[in-house]
């Protein structure tokens, strides 16, 4: 059922709880740094510095729940059902946010991180899926951005509070009489494990698998191969490359464009001369650009085409991404960065809605899984990308993610049609 915006009931449920899930889950991305460099951890570290090791940390999430998104795509599409493995992910956030208050070593970081990567491959591909699923293609695009609007926003605002949960620890608290007190870190780690158990009685309670996906499912019960769906060169002729998967590079070439900021915090802050509080403003910029973008670009999608969008956000991305390699000034780098997250409001929800136009009946899963994937392995190499290229230079970095950004744009230009019918055309005057 939808509302009157064309957005289906479900997937708006399913959106708070992916916002509710990804407010505590974004915690993690400024306590961990934290927690690795207070005197809690000790241990092996494996012959990394501390630095190093924090990125590793960071980056396992990516590297680990991205490979094993086709898998998990798959196996929901073949089992007809998605919530089961939607739950299972958030058990896994749960427990793994909790652990963190027990750990003290540097190998139990890993290991819980490793944990949730795996819950990651379970939540992410399947939770696309079901919007898609639970989406027709008069709305895709509209359900794509609203669901990736809630998810931002969750992302958006975990890392702003963290920081202020960790320093106004400790906190005590009275139990029948007994005072119980925990660390700032604990409260972030309790507030993480809280945080995944709403969204996981969220989808128990508001969620349901679409009924169609049983029946394609039951359909293609003798189709055996995990990544059947998944192929490098198009099939039916009409290009060279597959459509979907050439949607996934460009996702990736975007996702390493946007990524490239995040590591080099201390550079920029020195380069701009300003403070710690301006980069979070700068980093925020994109998140912010794409929760005010991602509804009506993805509504515009329905009625004028997926294409047209993602082209011109690919164009976008060059000189938004290349600009911040050569800007002096902190607000100009601020509107640097809201401009690339206009970029990618135009590419990626309007990407996934046309792999969704794309996939076959029952195939949603592991076709959009693709898409996902490679998300997931931008956001993990960007960083270490711009860790290796600044040393050739500060806008080396800058210069190599506008330069894949635009050979995206010769990709999708080349290789992707249209897979719906425009109801207007962009062009026209009416």
């Amino acid at each position: 059922m939808s509302n009157r915006l064309g957005v289906n009931s479900q997937v708006l449920a399913l959106a708070l709880a992916r916002m509710t899930e990804s407010v505590g889950n974004s915690f993690l991305i400024v306590v961990l740094p934290l927690f690795i460099g207070s005197e809690l951890v000790s241990g092996n570290t494996f012959g990394l510095t501390e630095v190093a090791v924090t990125g590793v940390v960071l980056s396992l999430f990516g590297f680990v729940n991205s490979p094993l998104q086709p898998f998990t795509g798959r196996l929901s599409d073949r089992t007809g059902r998605r919530k089961i493995f939607v739950l299972a992910g958030l058990l896994l956030i749960g427990v793994a946010s909790f652990s963190y208050s027990l750990a003290s070593a540097y190998w139990h970081l890993v290991g819980l991180r490793v944990l949730q990567g795996v819950a990651g491959a379970l939540i992410i591909p399947t939770t696309v899926a079901l919007v898609n699923d639970l989406a027709s293609e008069s709305n895709r695009g509209g359900n794509m951005g609203t669901y990736n609007t809630f998810r931002l926003v969750g992302f958006g605002v975990g890392p702003i509070a963290a920081g202020a949960v960790v320093s106004a620890g400790p906190y005590t608290v009275g139990l029948r009489g007994t005072q119980i007190q925990f660390s700032g870190f604990d409260a972030a780690f309790y507030f993480a494990t809280l945080t995944a158990s709403v969204s996981f009685f969220l989808i128990l309670s508001l969620i349901r698998d679409p009924d169609k996906i049983e029946t394609d499912a039951a359909a293609d019960e003798a189709d055996a191969g995990a990544l059947d769906g998944f192929s490098v060169l198009d099939r039916s002729g009409r290009g060279f490359l597959d459509p979907v998967f050439t949607l996934g590079v460009v996702s990736f070439f975007m996702a390493v464009g946007i990524a490239l900021f995040a590591t080099l915090g201390d550079i920029i802050n020195t380069r701009l001369d300003q403070g710690p509080t301006l980069f979070g403003l700068q980093f925020a910029a994109f998140v912010l650009a794409q929760i005010f973008l991602q509804v009506p670009i993805g509504r515009a999608t329905d009625f004028y085409g997926r294409k047209v969008f993602i082209v011109a956000g690919t164009v976008l991305l060059v000189p938004t991404t290349l600009v911040q390699g050569v800007i002096y000034d902190p607000w100009l780098m601020f509107a640097a960065r809201f401009a690339q997250g206009v970029a990618g409001a135009m590419v990626f929800a309007p990407a996934l809605a046309l792999a969704g136009d794309l996939a076959p009946d029952g195939k949603s899963g592991s076709t959009l899984s693709v898409l996902t994937m490679a998300f997931g392995f931008g956001v993990a190499f960007g960083p270490l990308a711009a860790g290796f290229l600044v040393s050739f230079g500060f806008v080396v970095p800058f210069a190599f993610g506008a330069s894949l950004a635009a050979l995206g744009v010769v990709l999708v230009w080349t290789q992707v049609e249209e897979a719906m019918t425009p109801r207007r055309s962009l062009f026209s005057a009416d």
